[in-house]
């Protein structure tokens, strides 16, 4: 079967929601993705009960669940309950940016340029207007580059947040390129030169697009507390190589996430370890705790199920580690 068939969706939502009865406390991110596996599927109005059901308890990510909703229901004709959600949310300002642009995509999927383009602007003057283009996290980029889609689509001027969003863009293709409304146009060209120039334009797009669907959740570093670590090397002492000591621990965390960094990896984070949810994720895996080839594998897990938290933490946050330090002066200083 292959996977992109309504029948794998149907099936992958219903696996996803039996995980979610075993693992409770990791409810709502499995749920989400099950209500996404729906919508691909067709089968909207299930998934819009999904969100419903997320919204009746105290979800960790509310706004977010009211802009997949929106964006839900305005897929299958209830456009003016959309549009109270969306408004509602532009007044409750959230401060993440993922509801701001699922909102803002949701209106520019129905021609609404104009709405889009204000919500995101008001996003951005919100979420960027503090830290230095470097320091965004990633969805506060992502944030701005769709906005500067939407403007180009508007066919108006460059202003500070649109020159922002080219400054952060790494691909060969500019965005200028990227966005430009006249592409439509060369898709119908018979120049050979013409054609070959939309196919690179095409292809590094694609490469934006392959980038953020393959990394739905951040990639993550294990972070092992100290107390944690003390009785993780007690039970499976064949863990020490991977783990001298607490302080080269620490040491690693940051050295592998900024080598992450520098090598183009986006959208990084540490997550929480501790030794019972090791240990019952390698039951899981039919496998012994004391395989070091279990670690990368249990990150990963944690990290879809939303454990992760966003690396690096912003100007002036307190360090990932747990000290009273702020990053920038424990392992964010240079």
């Amino acid at each position: 079967m292959r996977p992109d068939t309504p029948a794998a969706h149907i099936t992958e939502a219903e696996r996803l929601l039996r995980v979610a009865t075993q693992y409770p406390g990791d409810r709502e991110p499995l749920l989400l993705q099950a209500a996404a596996h729906l919508e691909l599927a067709g089968d909207r109005p299930r998934a819009s009960t999904l969100y419903d059901s997320l919204l009746t308890g105290t979800p960790a990510q509310p706004h977010l669940i009211r802009a997949l909703k929106a964006a839900n229901l305005w897929e299958y004709g209830h456009e003016a309950e959309a549009r109270a959600i969306i408004d509602g949310l532009r007044r409750e300002k959230p401060s993440d940016a993922a509801p701001w642009e699922i909102a803002a995509e949701t209106l520019e999927a129905h021609d609404e340029l104009e709405a889009a383009q204000a919500t995101l602007t008001e996003a951005a003057g919100l979420l960027a207007a503090g830290p230095a283009a470097e320091d965004l996290p990633h969805a506060t980029r992502s944030l701005l580059t769709t906005r500067h889609r939407v403007r180009r689509m508007l066919a108006l001027p460059h202003d500070g947040w649109d020159d922002v969003a080219d400054r952060l863009h790494t691909a060969e293709v500019p965005l200028d390129e990227l966005h430009d409304p006249k592409r439509l146009w060369s898709l119908g060209s018979s120049d050979p030169a013409e054609l070959q120039a939309e196919i690179t334009r095409l292809r590094s797009e694609l490469g934006t697009y392959r980038t953020a669907l393959s990394r739905p959740f951040p990639v993550a570093v294990l972070h092992w507390p100290e107390p944690e670590l003390d009785e993780l090397l007690a039970a499976y002492p064949e863990l020490e190589a991977e783990y001298p000591t607490y302080r080269a621990h620490l040491t690693d965390i940051e050295a592998s996430l900024r080598e992450l960094a520098q090598a183009g990896t986006p959208n990084l984070g540490i997550v929480p370890a501790t030794v019972p949810s090791y240990e019952a994720f390698a039951a899981s895996e039919a496998s012994s705790p004391a395989n070091a080839d279990l670690l990368p594998q249990y990150a990963t897990t944690l990290a879809a199920r939303g454990r992760a938290t966003p690396w690096p933490p912003p100007r002036g946050a307190a360090c990932w580690c747990g000290s009273a330090e702020t990053y920038g002066k424990c392992h964010g200083a240079e």
